[in-house]
């Protein structure tokens, strides 16, 4: 599954960032880009590690309000495209989840944040466990995801590997990625066992349905308590 979620992303990253510049994505124009952006800026940071940063726009966000970005993604078609139109004080890197776990990144960061980019479970598991290592004295990590509660669909309210799917995409997607269901409880667990104490939850609402476009969750490491 998580060599799919992987194939899936090389093949559609050219569709993903036209879309993306287009603002064809209505939930992420109403809700989601606006709600990460409030929480980052909430952190006062002055570095920002952009985990699967894909096509680049929250980290040429943040680099236009002066922080210095890091992003990093697995899909190196991402990281050129992210590249080709970064500000100043925006850098990119082609690095996985499983790499960072083995060390690959030695450096801290005020803010660690990822956005709508933890599909996997493994990987997950590695990658949490180095968290706490790259983060600056004081530092957070900041997770927008789906709200599972409305994510949940037919299936029981348990973790598990659910189909994914480009309903409402242009055609240009194809072969859609898996993804790893956790519940509310799973996500706080997954933080509290590498070190990571969640200090705030944020349920930003769509305007138009009244409920909610995501989760955030706010952690930091567990020696700062």
């Amino acid at each position: 599954m998580e060599g799919q979620i992987l194939a899936s992303w090389v093949v559609n990253a050219a569709a993903w960032a036209r879309a993306i510049r287009r603002g064809e994505i209505l939930s992420r124009e109403r809700v989601t880009n606006g709600a990460i952006l409030e929480a980052i800026t909430a952190a006062s940071p002055r570095t920002l590690l952009d985990l699967g940063c894909g096509e680049g726009w929250l980290a040429h966000q943040c680099a236009r309000q002066g922080i210095e970005v890091f992003g990093i993604d697995a899909v190196a078609e991402f990281t050129t495209i992210a590249a080709e139109s970064a500000p100043p004080g925006a850098r990119f890197q082609a690095l996985t989840y499983q790499q960072i776990a083995a060390g690959g990144l030695d450096e801290q960061f005020d803010v660690v944040v990822a956005n709508f980019s933890l599909l996997g479970n493994g990987s997950l598991a590695e990658l949490f466990q180095a968290l706490p290592k790259l983060l600056a004295p004081g530092g957070c990590v900041l997770v927008q995801t789906l709200h599972p509660l409305l994510v949940c669909a037919d299936y029981p309210y348990e973790d598990g590997w659910r189909e994914g799917s480009w309903a409402g995409f242009s055609p240009a997607f194809r072969a859609p990625s898996p993804w790893y269901f956790r519940t509310m409880e799973s996500w706080i667990r997954l933080f509290s066992r590498h070190d990571l104490v969640v200090r705030e939850m944020r349920e930003p609402l769509d305007p138009l349905s009244g409920q909610p476009g995501s989760v955030i969750f706010l952690a930091t490491a567990q020696s700062a308590t």
